[in-house]
This record gives C-alpha cells, sequence and structure tokens, in this order.
C-alpha cells in the first residue's frame, strides 16, 4: 500500500492519450510536451480514488450500456456528499445534471436571459463564462474587483454604479477561480443584497468548493437565508476527484418557479444525464471519496506552500494567498515587463503552459494562472525554472 503522498507523487504519463492538458499544449501554447510542464486547464494529474475505478471496472464487467433510468442511488450520494461535507440539506426533486458546468451555466443563461439581456461578472473570473456569453450574445457587464492587502475585494459602491437596469442575471464563483477567494458570509450576504437590489438571479459556480487550504471554510451561498427565490447552486465531482472528462455536473434550484422554467427548457433541448457519469460521481461520493479528498487536501497545501514560497522569492512577482482551489493567481506586473516579455520567458525560457490573465477579463491584465495539481516533483522543477527565467532581475 503506498503512501498518501507517494500515491499523488506517482508520474502518470497522459501524453498520447488525447487530453487537452498535455496533448493541446504544443499547439494552443507553443511548449513542447516532450519538456514542457502544463499548468493551465483545470485538471489534475492524479488518478481518483479506487472506488472510482471499481465501478467502472463493475460497469465494464456487466457489459450492457444501455439506457439508465432509476438515478435515485445517484440523487442520494449527492445529497449524502453535500450534508455530510457542507452541511447543506438538498432535495432530490432540486438536482439537475448537466453536461458538466460549463454546459449548466449555459442551460442558466438560456433559460432566464434573452439575447441582449445584460449579465453580471466580477472580474477576473473563469474565462468560459465569456465565450458562452458571447456566443449567446448577452451583454457582459464586467465589474473589476479591487485588490486590497493582496487579495480581491467586493466594491459594491463601484458595481452598482456600471449597473444600468438591463442586467438580468449575475454569476459568481464561490470559491473564486481564478484566485482561490474563500467568500466570507459577510461578503456573501453583500452579494445577495446586490442581487436583491437589482433583481438579478444569481448562478453561484461552487465548483471548487471541496478544495479549500487549511485555516479556511466555504460557505455554500445556499446557507444564505431569503436568497432561494432567485438563487441557483451549480456543484459537480468532477474537479474534486478528477473526473472532468466525464462532463456531469449538477444545477440545484430550491424555488419551484425557477426550477420549473429550468426544467422545461432542459427537457425542450432534450438534455440528460450519461450512465458513465452517473456511475463515477455515485462511486466518488463515498466515505472512501471523502478520505480520499482529505489526503488530496493535504497534498495540495504542500504544493501551494512550495510553489508561493518560490515564486515570492523572484523580484516583482506576488502570488496571491491561494484560499481554495488548485489553482494559484500569479501578479508579474512587478517585474516591470510587458505581457508579451513575461510570457516570452514563462512559455519560451521556461517551458511553462499556464493560463494568460488576460483571457479572465478585465483586471486580470499582468497575471498568470497556474494549476498546481500536479505530482509535487513537477511543481519543484516549475519553480526552479521559474527562477532562471527571472533570475537576473534585482
Amino acid at each position: 500500500m503506498k503512501s498518501d503522498q507517494a500515491s499523488f507523487d506517482e508520474i502518470i504519463d497522459r501524453r498520447g492519450t488525447g487530453c487537452d492538458k498535455w496533448d493541446e499544449m504544443p499547439r494552443k501554447l507553443g511548449v513542447s510536451k516532450d519538456d514542457g510542464i502544463p499548468m493551465w486547464v483545470a485538471d489534475m494529474d492524479f488518478r481518483p480514488p479506487e472506488a472510482v475505478n471499481d465501478a467502472l471496472r463493475a460497469l465494464m464487467a456487466h457489459g450492457i450500456y444501455g439506457y439508465h433510468g432509476d438515478e435515485s442511488s445517484y440523487l442520494d450520494a449527492i445529497r449524502w456528499w453535500m450534508s455530510e461535507r457542507h452541511d447543506w440539506e438538498v432535495a432530490r426533486e432540486h438536482i439537475f445534471t448537466a453536461h458538466g458546468l460549463v454546459n449548466g451555466t449555459a442551460l442558466c443563461v438560456d433559460a432566464f436571459t434573452d439575447p441582449g439581456d445584460g449579465i453580471v461578472l466580477l472580474t477576473p473570473i473563469y474565462h468560459a463564462f465569456f465565450r458562452i456569453l458571447n456566443a449567446a450574445d448577452r451583454e457582459i457587464v464586467e465589474c473589476p474587483m479591487p485588490i486590497r492587502d493582496g487579495r480581491y475585494v467586493l466594491d459594491f459602491d463601484a458595481m452598482d454604479a456600471r449597473m444600468t437596469g438591463r442586467e438580468k442575471m449575475l454569476i459568481f464563483c464561490s470559491p473564486h477561480n481564478p484566485a482561490g477567494r474563500v467568500w466570507t458570509r459577510e461578503e456573501l450576504e453583500g452579494v445577495a443584497e446586490f442581487a436583491r437590489r437589482h433583481d438579478l438571479i444569481l448562478v453561484s459556480d461552487e465548483i471548487h468548493h471541496d478544495l479549500v487550504m487549511p485555516g479556511h471554510r466555504h460557505i455554500p451561498f445556499a446557507h444564505l437565508d431569503d436568497i432561494s427565490d432567485r438563487l441557483i447552486m451549480l456543484t459537480a465531482a468532477t474537479k474534486t476527484f478528477n473526473l472532468a472528462g466525464a462532463h456531469t455536473g449538477n444545477v440545484i434550484i430550491a424555488d419551484p418557479d425557477l426550477r420549473a422554467r429550468f426544467a422545461k427548457r432542459k427537457k425542450a433541448l432534450a438534455i440528460s444525464a450519461g450512465l458513465f457519469g452517473i456511475r463515477v460521481v455515485e462511486a466518488a461520493y463515498s466515505p472512501e471519496g471523502a478520505e480520499w479528498v482529505d489526503r488530496l487536501q493535504v497534498y495540495l497545501d504542500g504544493n501551494r506552500r512550495l510553489f508561493e514560497e518560490g515564486l515570492n522569492a523572484l523580484p516583482g512577482i506576488q502570488v496571491m494567498p491561494l484560499e481554495a482551489t488548485y489553482l494559484a493567481w500569479a501578479d508579474f506586473s512587478g517585474t516591470g515587463m510587458t505581457s508579451e516579455e513575461v510570457r516570452n520567458r514563462v512559455y519560451g525560457e521556461a517551458r511553462l503552459a499556464p493560463s494568460a490573465g488576460e483571457t479572465f477579463g478585465t483586471g486580470g491584465e499582468g497575471f498568470l494562472r497556474f494549476n498546481i495539481a500536479t505530482q509535487r516533483s513537477r511543481i519543484r522543477e516549475a519553480v526552479a525554472r521559474l527562477g532562471a527565467a527571472f533570475g537576473d532581475l534585482q
């Protein structure tokens, strides 16, 4: 039996498997997969809990992959997880399954807004939201978040000033992507009041809610009072257990009117859950899965410390304190270099492939987002390469 660290330290060669993170890195980012380290796509280089593989082996042994109808054990696994891990009681009938949370977000936009409506984003924010909204002909209303004491904060006066009355929805990231903020109850209450004040549907993307660093606690938006009439919760097992390829996520809606509107639109688009996604989520949301996540959090925290200490020691580079997720948000603006000069050193000299900050909207300029959910040896190598690439700075 491998030790907890050894199981995450094991190098797994993902090259040649068709995965986006490794095999598309040369074409999309110009970094060779022979000696490059991909730190962009938000999936992990770890195997999931063995319970997940056992479930797939059992499915394969049975050998029949027909239509799946009874989702009761799957829904109960979700309810158990939310109760055990987040002290959140969820009713079966409140849960809808989408083909991942990008699809879930798109369904919310489609069900509750019309072309031309304004959608509020607190930027920088997850880049896929821009792709969805632009394709859907919605007006993106960016509210850049200021940085105070090295962390993003919410400036509600500035947000109010940007509202025109055409806005119909706020898409919110909790924990925050790309900067890994864990929002306080007071901050969440402020967001809820902002949504009420401007009569906005509030879509809370909480896909990273299980991956919280020691000393921090995620508060589900559903814990707040008097917000259920406009709240839509997005959750998934995919980030937690490295199951993104299953494209399975949940849209959880307590309000009956919103639920009816969403159900009708989902039915019109003929979207239903897939057998394989149901099986892997059901297996992951289990006591064995919970133990695995506890070990994962410890390992990710070790990667976080190594990465933050290494980069913060370099002149002009500062990593925002990572409170949740496995995505480190590094500010290179203090180097005095242009974004192109920084990218030449990071992608070219260091042969690392993070995500460019500009893709996360206003406020992302000068930043790079690094995925640290990989083997510790690769984190050490990435820190060493960045040290060499920026070693001439004083």
